[in-house]
């Protein structure tokens, strides 16, 4: 397995996609239900492939993610042949996982207080599998508005 299996929740809000991947293998409903009970084993399988392919899908077309704590940012620009960086580190009491915090720092991004970082590097391995690595760490798939908001003001 490339990626990981897809939640519980996921597979439930990805049903039809999952119906239609299975009958491209031509396996009805009825024949699924057996494959679970009698065969788990390749139930698993089955359900680790679609896996990858959702995530091979998500993750081709994921631009830019983001990961905030109490007292950082990080944004990353996800382009296909490098990863561009953005890091923010704030030395004030100030939360950046509260609304306030987060709305200080859009305010007031020149502050003292505020160091900015920016860098780019290529892709160790695969495109994908470093872009998932980011999202099993914490970060979120993003528009990339914070990203661009902190590029333009620091170029």
């Amino acid at each position: 397995m490339k990626y990981r299996q897809l939640t519980t929740e996921q597979f439930k809000g990805l049903h039809e996609e999952f119906s239609l991947f299975l009958a491209s293998q031509s396996i009805d409903a009825k024949e699924w239900k057996q494959i679970k009970e009698k065969k788990p084993v390749v139930a698993t399988e089955e359900m680790n492939v679609f896996s990858d392919v959702v995530w091979d899908d998500v993750l081709t077309k994921t631009a830019y993610v983001e990961h905030f704590s109490e007292k950082s940012v990080n944004l990353f620009k996800c382009e296909n042949e490098e990863i561009h960086r953005i890091a923010i580190k704030i030395s004030k009491d100030i939360n950046l996982l509260e609304q306030k915090g987060f709305e200080w720092l859009m305010q007031n991004p020149l502050d003292n207080a505020v160091e900015i970082f920016k860098g780019s590097k290529p892709y160790k391995g695969e495109r994908n599998i470093e872009v998932f690595d980011l999202i099993e760490k914490g970060s979120v798939i993003s528009k990339g508005e914070i990203f661009e908001y902190f590029n333009e003001l620091i170029s």
